[in-house]
């Protein structure tokens, strides 16, 4: 019944920063829909920031996210530029188990305290 996901939605502090953080250690595509609400763009896929009470159909809480992003390169390559742009790894590299095998993971919090988890798979 689904094929994949289109997008998700982080509730942040605060938007600006959000955006710089993304851009900066993600390497991200910044987009803006809707009324100008920003979304941070790479792939087929999207993340949607959002203020905390923004959208009244959720219960969203500021820097509750967990979300897991697949690398496009080597993962210690990403470790290197996360050391590089001054990011504080919470743990890993560490072996997980993802959506079609293992893979090995490294997380860290956006500004807003949003859990990200970077991920390869490997060759």
């Amino acid at each position: 019944m689904i094929s994949h996901i289109d997008h998700v939605v982080l509730t942040v502090r605060d938007i600006d920063e959000a955006v710089e953080f993304y851009t900066r250690v993600l390497q991200v595509e910044v987009i803006s829909f809707a009324q100008g609400r920003r979304a941070l763009k790479f792939g087929n896929q999207k993340i949607n920031l959002q203020y905390l009470g923004q959208e009244q159909r959720n219960n969203a809480a500021t820097g509750s996210g967990d979300i897991c992003l697949i690398a496009a390169q080597p993962l210690a390559a990403v470790i290197e530029h996360l050391h590089a742009q001054s990011v504080s790894i919470l743990e890993g590299p560490v072996e997980k188990s993802g959506a079609v095998g293992p893979m090995q993971s490294v997380y860290f919090n956006d500004p807003s305290g949003n859990l990200i988890e970077i991920s390869d798979y490997g060759a």
